[in-house]
């Protein structure tokens, strides 16, 4: 926004020189060849007058951003933890459905700005990802890949198979879902998924994913649906072995280091090994109880980008945030 206030050092009539080259460059769009010609001044007449304005004060620029995106709070945090992106929204204290919407938004709008053409895209699961479909109107044309199984009990609408359909049409490219659970009884029982048709065939896209866009799990304060999906002498073995965080049937420790589980061979998903290589990885979360988990996840590198909202961020900003763990 350009606005003119009197300048302190200019005459009256180089105020008003200045004040009508101000506005033509800078809300008419003119060249500073068009302002020459219309006043009969030099090109560098033109440029030594809006440097002029600047310093004056006659003119002042203000980058302005959506309300609900914190600028500040967003470098900051993509600065502390060496992310690729950072986005904090800032919103009232709200239910947390609420907040999903809005992250979901904002997450599409990124979304679409990162993918490009001939991208391939994996797609995790939850209720943030769910929100982020359902917020999402364009997309490049570009692969669509499932990066793990159902978790049953879902609805239709709210399954995984459903969710990479969704975002396949926005982008009209080819999709790969995952028609087997997320967790299966045995390993042999994930070892015959794995060989069925169209689960290799999604699976073996893994490799070749080279964006992906996933949600984070926390499992200390308990907010996660593959936690709530499991038995309890399951969850109190992860729980004793030191599970925080849960990202695409990854369990994450404190360090953000992937935990070796029974559990792992019977998880039909991506591997963690697969997902820190994949270039960029967008982790969408929030909310206070999930910043541990959050901190683990992009500590451990399993993300490189994050949507989260305010509180999240002034919780991490106050920690300790430029150490990564050794080996992540």
């Amino acid at each position: 926004m350009v606005r003119a206030t009197k300048g302190a050092r200019l005459g009256p009539a180089e105020l008003l020189q200045a004040a009508a080259v101000a506005r033509r460059f800078y809300l008419d769009g003119r060249s500073k060849i068009e302002i020459a010609d219309e006043f009969g001044l030099s090109r560098f007449k033109v440029a030594r007058i809006l440097d002029d304005a600047r310093a004056s004060g006659l003119v002042r620029i203000e980058i302005t951003t959506p309300a609900e995106i914190d600028i500040e709070r967003s470098e900051a945090l993509r600065a502390a933890f060496d992310l690729h992106y950072a986005v904090v929204i800032s919103t009232p204290a709200e239910p947390e459905s609420s907040l999903r919407a809005h992250l979901g938004r904002v997450a599409a709008d990124l979304l679409s700005e990162l993918v490009a053409d001939d991208d391939v895209l994996g797609v995790g699961w939850g209720r943030t990802i769910n929100a982020i479909s359902s917020a999402l109107t364009d997309l490049a044309r570009c692969t669509v890949v499932q990066l793990s199984g159902a978790l049953t009990g879902m609805t239709v609408d709210e399954s995984s198979v459903e969710l990479v359909r969704r975002i396949g049409a926005v982008s009209g490219g080819l999709v790969y879902p995952i028609y087997a659970p997320l967790i299966v009884p045995d390993a042999a029982t994930a070892a015959g998924l794995r060989q069925q048709p169209q689960v290799a065939e999604a699976i073996r896209h893994h490799d070749e994913i080279t964006k992906a866009i996933v949600a984070i799990g926390s499992w200390d304060p308990p907010n996660s649906q593959v936690r709530d999906a499991l038995s309890d002498p399951e969850r109190a073995r992860l729980e004793h072995d030191g599970v925080l965080a849960e990202v695409c049937g990854t369990f994450i420790d404190h360090e953000g280091q992937e935990l070796a589980t029974p559990l792992a061979q019977r998880v039909i998903s991506i591997t963690g090994e697969q997902l820190r290589s994949i270039s960029e990885v967008v982790a969408v979360a929030g909310g206070p109880e999930k910043a541990a988990a959050i901190r683990a996840v992009i500590c451990g590198r399993y993300a490189t980008s994050l949507v989260t909202d305010q509180s999240v961020a002034d919780i991490l900003l106050a920690q300790d945030a430029g150490k990564i763990p050794a080996g992540a």
